[in-house]
């Protein structure tokens, strides 16, 4: 009688961003590469839907508790959805930065959703909180199973979603932060500045997401550690300094979460080069001028704040 054969086992691995790594054994079953656990994806689409819909009637600590529960949620999911992908690097594991964007997407959702008043408009915006995800996932189960790592279409396409995650989850921590959201005030009565403390938050929790989603991005072109860290830095560093400009200029509503998501866009545009281009000198004048518009924020937060 012939032995069952051996599962292998599928770690969670960093997909040569750096090897020592701590890595979580999981069965591996293999299935078509380009199904992508359609069947697991639209589970974790109800689940994710589910928990951002209750999501959206608490506030104050219990919302915490779900954001957490959520995003746990999501990475466990998205771990066992990538592990099941019949990927050529099957033996390294699960890439760990390619559980980032879905993570992101639900967590940023959480906020998001309390721009949607409660009522009938909350259904069509679940299903495209669980259409995002789906979306997500796929990608990145499309990248996994790549036989050559990822295609110009394939990063072009996990450009595109992240794009969407970054507005999502930017205009989710405006929701979340108090005042975040400029231009909320009567007609007519002039925009208050954020105190400073908030202010903290909001640009802190946008160089948080910007920093994240920057890494993944990077991560599809190279396989530095230290590159794809130092761009991810930057990321944040520039997305933070936007996000209180923004705010400092009162900028009404989603517009500036839009112009976040433009400013991370062309951030990315900028770091689409070599990474032998950190080398060059107009690196330090890109830290330069993003230290001198730290300080001119600042001054200029602190001058309203006066």
């Amino acid at each position: 009688m012939t032995p069952s054969p051996t599962p292998r086992l599928r770690r969670l691995a960093p997909s040569g961003l750096g090897r020592a790594v701590r890595q979580l054994p999981l069965p591996a079953i293999r299935r078509d590469p380009d199904a992508g656990g359609a069947g697991g994806r639209r589970e974790l689409q109800v689940v994710v839907a589910t928990v951002v819909g209750m999501a959206a009637v608490v506030s104050g600590p219990p919302a915490a508790v779900v954001a957490v529960l959520l995003l746990a949620a999501t990475v466990l999911g998205t771990l066992q959805l990538l592990s099941e992908v019949d990927s050529p690097e099957a033996e390294r594991g699960v890439p760990i930065e390619s559980l980032i964007v879905p993570a992101v997407a639900a967590l940023g959702s959480v906020g998001a959703i309390r721009l949607v008043p409660l009522g009938p408009a909350i259904v069509p915006a679940l299903i495209a909180v669980a259409l995002l995800i789906d979306r997500t996932v796929a990608i990145e189960a499309r990248i996994a199973a790549a036989p050559q790592g990822p295609s110009a279409e394939d990063r072009s396409a996990s450009l595109a979603t992240m794009l969407v995650v970054a507005l999502v989850a930017f205009g989710g921590v405006a929701a979340i932060v108090p005042g975040g959201l400029a231009g909320l005030e009567a007609p007519g009565a002039p925009v208050a500045p954020l105190p400073y403390g908030n202010l903290l938050l909001l640009a802190g929790a946008d160089a948080v997401i910007a920093g994240l989603l920057g890494y993944r991005a990077v991560a599809l072109r190279v396989a530095s550690a230290r590159d794809a860290l130092w761009a991810a830095a930057t990321y944040a560093v520039a997305i933070a300094i936007g996000a209180a400009a923004i705010r400092a200029m009162g900028i009404p509503r989603l517009i500036g979460p839009a112009l976040l998501m433009l400013l991370f866009y062309l951030w990315d545009t900028l770091h689409a080069a070599p990474p032998s281009r950190r080398r060059d000198p107009r690196w330090l004048w890109e830290t330069a001028i993003l230290a001198g518009l730290g300080v001119a924020v600042i001054a200029w937060n602190l001058r309203l704040e006066g």
